[in-house]
């Protein structure tokens, strides 16, 4: 193709252009980027402008040139004018610089929400994407539109949002569960999957609770790394203090870090986490005891034991909630039994927490009570069960009573009845 024809189809596209910009000028609002990319019809251009419509950027009255720069009152190509500060599409080196801009900026950020950090950037470049980027120019690395999709940023609390609590584990996982872009790293990219399958998931997903850890919660949000061997208690224990508070003074703390296991992960797993039981305790099949003791060995001997407390403890709560039960659906009053039988099932969810200190006196320290409250509870049961049957039985004598007082009756009055 001679130059003579690339200039000319140049010029027809910038005439073309200029053309479409002054059809739509009424409707520009003085925002020529909206009026052009829209008149344009091409989607790669288009689509953002739709997009843009529903970003939290466009609510709080920012336009394209907040990030792009240019001139959007220029109605021609003078709007993309480099000397104007356009920049056009931001390469992946430039992105955290661009969002920074506001985003780092304390001052100007409070105009708009006071509430918002403003360590974003410099906490994304301690992060492993952020590194990798600065250090390696590694281009495949998440940077800030990776998350919040450009155009259609909304805010964490928007269920739309690729950040909504329900949506973090689906956004990471757009890059870390695909085998072949993360090939070059060497890591699993099985974690999405697992994670759907643990108890975390499932109490976020369907019994609602938005509070449930995601991605975000043990990673980091922008200074993302894997948590190390060391600190996995502190980070399980955000949430579950009073286990990484005993564990923290077991015997295992210290043991795990010079074996190099991590903490919590060692019995419960990272990703996969499944929910609690009693099997797991012990040494038995599926116990998460067994992979490093048996029944032999002293820290065997203790699970077991542990175990056998707990076991009590959970049999005699279960056998006095079940007859408290049979009672109330008799009709007896034992409403204070159940209310009291509660701290029977306190005392037996704080000895499942003491088993992280690895320590028998610390377990019978917490069922003891449980299993004096279950007794007692027990016996109020068995004693309404009692009281029943002894009513029952009144009954039934009294009826029959009553209907041998009605025959004699009836048989006394034909008797007065019947003619001499």
């Amino acid at each position: 193709m001679s130059g003579t024809r690339v200039s000319m189809i140049l010029l027809f596209v910038v005439v073309a252009l200029a053309a479409m910009v002054s059809s739509v000028q009424a409707q520009q609002e003085g925002d020529s980027c909206v009026a052009c990319h829209q008149a344009i019809g091409v989607d790669r251009l288009t689509q953002p402008v739709k997009d843009f419509a529903q970003d939290i950027h466009s609510a709080k009255g920012f336009g394209c040139v907040a990030c792009h720069g240019g001139d959007a009152k220029d109605p021609g190509m003078g709007a993309m004018d480099r000397a104007k500060g356009f920049i056009g599409k931001p390469g992946r080196k430039e992105v955290a610089q661009v969002c920074g801009r506001c985003h780092s900026d304390a001052r100007f950020m409070r105009q708009y929400n006071p509430s918002l950090r403003v360590d974003q950037v410099a906490e994304y470049y301690t992060s492993v994407h952020g590194q990798r980027l600065r250090q390696f120019g590694d281009a495949k690395v998440a940077v800030c539109m990776s998350c919040h999709p450009a155009h259609s940023i909304r805010p964490p609390s928007d269920p739309r949002s690729s950040v909504h609590p329900l949506k973090v584990a689906e956004t990471c996982g757009r890059c870390h569960a695909d085998p072949k872009y993360m090939a070059p790293y060497k890591i699993p990219t099985d974690q999405l999957q697992k994670y759907k399958q643990s108890i975390h998931w499932r109490m976020m997903s369907v019994k609602g609770d938005l509070s449930a850890p995601t991605c975000n919660n043990c990673h980091g949000n922008h200074g993302a790394a894997p948590p190390g061997i060391s600190w996995v208690g502190n980070v399980c224990g955000q949430c579950h203090v009073q286990n990484e508070e005993l564990f923290a003074k077991s015997v295992h703390a210290k043991v795990f870090v010079k074996m190099g296991m991590p903490g919590c992960a060692s019995c419960h797993g990272n990703h996969e986490i499944a929910q609690t039981s009693d099997q797991m305790l012990g040494v038995g099949e599926g116990a998460a005891c067994a992979g490093c003791h048996t029944a032999q060995d002293k820290g065997g001997a203790t699970a077991v034991e542990m175990r056998r407390l707990i076991d009590f403890l959970r049999n005699d709560y279960e056998k006095a909630e079940a007859v408290l039960l049979k009672a109330e659906q008799a009709g007896m009053e034992v409403s204070q039994a159940q209310f009291e039988l509660n701290g029977a099932k306190t005392a037996l969810i704080k000895a499942r927490a003491a088993i992280h200190a690895f320590n028998v006196d610390g377990v019978k320290k917490e069922t003891a009570p449980g299993l004096e409250i279950s007794s007692k509870a027990y016996a109020r049961g068995v004693k309404a069960l009692e009281e029943l049957q002894f009513r029952r039985k009144g009954l039934a004598v009294s009826v029959i009573i009553i209907a041998a007082l009605i025959v004699g009756l009836v048989f006394k009055i034909r008797q007065m009845e019947k003619p001499k």
